[in-house]
């Protein structure tokens, strides 16, 4: 047990980080004098790095030993931690951040593959992890609650100083309650496929913000002629099995459409409600929780919902509603009035907990068991990687709350792209397969849940979403 909590701590710690840093945005803009893309940059630096490294971290645990690699998890995601802490410029901050995010990505593969080694037994294991998937879905709706109560008591350098004596006592644990397992040595770490994709996506993420602040110019151009390259590239190295695979494209496209629609909405939730509508960051936290407290509810019942009906039900269900809420955009006023986005609120997070858990099981359901933890770890890369597109992209469409009418009509102009995004990703659930068994699969149990064990462990790795 005592495994388990230092597991769950580190991973908490990485998952908080994702949206604990939304509420402490306007004050760190203040205090930097930092413009509305160098903000986008203190949330994507992050998550691209997670986004880049995460495959990265589960094959050099496998390699080197999940023991091995977690404590290094630790030791760089607190160091990073310190340095976004006394970070003296925008630039220091953002470098931080990646860094972090390179850190995260060797602790989160690493947390499961150790809770799974010390649980042997595949009841204790099934428990082990739904444990573990109970602490990673209270991570979104703490985060902006711990953010918004630390922003004020110490400034928005506490949001990160506090990670420090806590990476330091999971290190303490670590080294003295996790028992040393070997890797396999013999097993080679691909990156190259792994850099062209990070590199790719990075002058994606770059392209968008620098357009939606300068317009198309020859930078954003430029951003995108590599990013065409290196994707390209990237993509030649992709298995064929995958490229061949309808069910595991759609459910992984679904995955990068929700976490872009609900982490860019709440990026511009927090600017919104704080910037125009004048509320203090623990205020903010607070108001936000009904677009998180939905996620963490209906996660369970989504895994319910699959083992009785497959994937695709409830990632429709899931898609219309959250549609329906981006619509209401709409509604959004240069006053920063709560009323009118309380609906975008309530359904997106309605719509995100019922997709989270699908949306594992169809990518997991397409590969098969014998690949579980190949297709989840696709799947987590897919989803922080929506997570930087969707700050990009709804940043460079709301525009700055510098100007609180423009940034009004960017949320109005929100309310028609969030809607054909969610679209898409109704379309892209229509084509998974509606029992989450793909043409590989690899028998009809492949996603039996009567027993609840598999059910825990396609929540514990899809939950972190961020």
């Amino acid at each position: 047990m005592l495994v388990l909590a230092v597991m769950c701590a580190g991973m908490f710690l990485v998952l908080l980080d994702v949206t604990v840093v939304n509420v402490a945005l306007p004050a760190i803009r203040g205090s930097l004098g930092a413009g509305m893309a160098g903000t986008q940059w203190v949330v994507d630096g992050y998550a691209l790095a997670i986004a880049g490294m995460l495959l990265v971290g589960g094959a050099l645990g496998d390699r080197f030993g999940h023991r091995r690699v977690v404590l290094a998890g630790l030791a760089v995601f607190g160091a990073a931690s310190l340095g976004c802490a006394l970070a003296p410029g925008l630039g220091a901050l953002v470098a931080a951040r990646a860094v972090q995010g390179v850190g995260a990505a060797l602790l989160l593969p690493g947390s499961m593959a150790v809770i799974a080694g010390v649980y042997p037994d595949a009841a204790e294991r099934a428990r082990a992890l739904g444990v573990w998937a109970a602490v990673s879905s209270l991570a979104l709706p703490a985060g902006p609650l711990v953010g918004g109560l630390l922003v004020e008591w110490g400034g928005w350098q506490s949001v990160f100083a506090l990670n420090v004596p806590v990476v330091i006592a999971a290190v303490v644990g670590v080294r003295t309650l996790v028992p040393v397992v070997p890797g396999d040595r013999g097993q080679r770490v691909r990156v190259g496929a792994l850099a062209g994709a990070v590199v790719g996506l990075t002058a994606v993420v770059f392209a968008v913000i620098e357009a939606g602040q300068a317009g198309l110019g020859a930078s954003v151009v430029a951003a995108l002629g590599v990013a065409v390259i290196a994707l390209g590239a990237a993509g030649r190295r992709v298995p064929r099995s995958w490229l061949g695979n309808r069910p595991f494209l759609a459910a992984n496209s679904v995955a990068l459409l929700m976490n872009l629609g609900m982490n860019g909405t709440l990026f511009v939730l927090s600017l919104y409600l704080q910037n125009l509508g004048g509320n203090s960051p623990a205020r903010t936290g607070l108001l936000l929780l009904p677009m998180s407290i939905p996620l963490v509810l209906l996660a369970p019942v989504a895994g319910r919902v699959v083992a009785r009906f497959g994937p695709r039900v409830p990632m429709v269900c899931g898609a219309v509603i959250a549609a329906a809420g981006s619509g209401c955009w709409a509604l959004a006023s240069p006053g920063g009035g709560y009323a009118e986005v309380v609906p975008v609120l309530v359904a997106c997070g309605i719509g995100a907990g019922l997709l989270t858990t699908p949306v594992v099981a169809a990518a997991v359901g397409a590969l098969g068991p014998r690949r579980s933890g190949l297709a989840s770890g696709v799947n987590n890369t897919m989803r922080q990687t929506g997570t930087a597109l969707g700050v990009a992209v709804f940043g460079a469409i709301a525009g700055s709350p510098a100007a609180p009418a423009d940034f009004a009509a960017g949320l109005h102009r929100l309310a028609v792209v969030g809607v054909l995004l969610w679209l898409v990703a109704i379309a892209c659930s229509l084509a998974t397969s509606p029992s989450g068994r793909g043409p590989r699969s690899g028998g009809p149990d492949n996603l039996k849940l009567s027993s609840g064990r598999t059910g825990d462990g396609l929540r514990a790795a899809g939950v972190a979403e961020g």
